[in-house]
């Protein structure tokens, strides 16, 4: 059972996968009083108790908590059920950024374990012939492929740069770009370019299977989010990393900067990043010799069946209780 947000994309995404979701009450978590912080305890005080009826209605073996604050009430509810003994339920909390949060910071002290690897859809894993997932997408199958995304809401700063640097004709005749706009950005972003298009960039709102894009990737321009990095990681894909410059406790900058440690990556800061910038930076990360290291370190950095694992940490915490 799947446990969210009337507000978050779960709220489709989950049943579209024909996974069982129940809604909680819940706020971000203000830092300072003020009537927002007032709202904050109200909105989950309510939460918690309806975690609460969750929680005694399903009878869980083990509850885990992926971050972000609609987490919150329900692991606080977990522990409440574990101190009046009415529940043996073990709470893990998976943590793969490299700066936790604020609310994984308040529920660590709840927590029986944290794991730091994000699992990746087996979908996205399989091995697919480059060239046949290029034709598949509309691009031309041995031209050089540029990926560029900003998540399932789209990232204005990517979507902005790829235009600029396309009109003013700055990409090579021998790149492609692939631009995933987004949903929310589509139509800004389409009507900007010519009929829909740009030079030398195919533009699409999302995709559903974005393992024929990592595969169609010599380079990915991205987001530092956990879940891009560990697809990054799974697929050996090299890439450019814009972190949102928003993120809370900055730690997409975090992440972004132990991926360029590991030399998968190379970083652009949000604010600096244009049409130009975006050009150079990715004619330096296809260099032949930094390309090959990127893509053997990407490699080396993969992790095989991280669900497997977190299936055998889930059977023994299970047990534990």
């Amino acid at each position: 059972m799947f446990v969210g947000s009337r507000h978050g994309l779960e709220a489709q995404l989950v049943p579209a996968a024909d996974v069982s979701i129940r809604f909680v009450a819940s706020h971000p978590l203000s830092r300072r009083f003020s009537v927002d912080f007032v709202r904050t305890v109200l909105c989950n005080l309510i939460g918690i108790a309806q975690s609460l009826n969750v929680l005694r209605r399903f009878r869980p073996d083990c509850v885990i908590a992926t971050g972000g604050y609609v987490a919150f009430p329900v692991v606080v509810a977990a522990r409440l059920l574990r101190l009046l003994r009415w529940s043996r339920t073990r709470v893990a909390l998976v943590e793969p950024n490299a700066a936790p949060g604020l609310v994984n910071r308040l529920l660590a002290p709840l927590i029986d374990e944290v794991w730091h690897e994000t699992p990746v859809r087996s979908a996205i894993t399989r091995q697919l012939d480059p060239r046949q997932a290029r034709r598949s997408l509309g691009l031309a199958p041995d031209a050089t492929t540029i990926v560029v995304m900003g998540g399932s809401q789209g990232a204005r700063r990517l979507n902005d740069a790829v235009v600029e640097a396309a009109a003013n004709r700055r990409f090579p005749a021998a790149w492609q770009v692939l631009l995933l706009t987004g949903a929310r950005e589509w139509e800004r972003v389409r009507d900007r370019g010519v009929g829909g298009e740009c030079a030398g960039v195919r533009m699409l709102p999302y995709l559903d299977d974005l393992a024929q894009a990592y595969a169609a990737a010599d380079l990915v321009v991205a987001r530092a989010g956990a879940s891009t990095l560990a697809e990054l990681g799974a697929t050996g894909t090299p890439a450019v990393l814009v972190p949102y410059p928003h993120a809370t406790g900055d730690h997409q900058m975090k992440n972004a900067q132990e991926m360029r440690a590991r030399g998968v990556a190379r970083i652009v800061p949000d604010a600096e990043l244009d049409g130009p910038r975006l050009v150079l930076e990715i004619r330096a990360a296809l260099e032949a010799d930094v390309a090959q290291h990127m893509r053997e370190a990407a490699r080396r950095d993969a992790r095989d069946d991280v669900p497997g694992r977190l299936f055998a940490r889930i059977a023994q915490l299970a047990a534990r209780g």
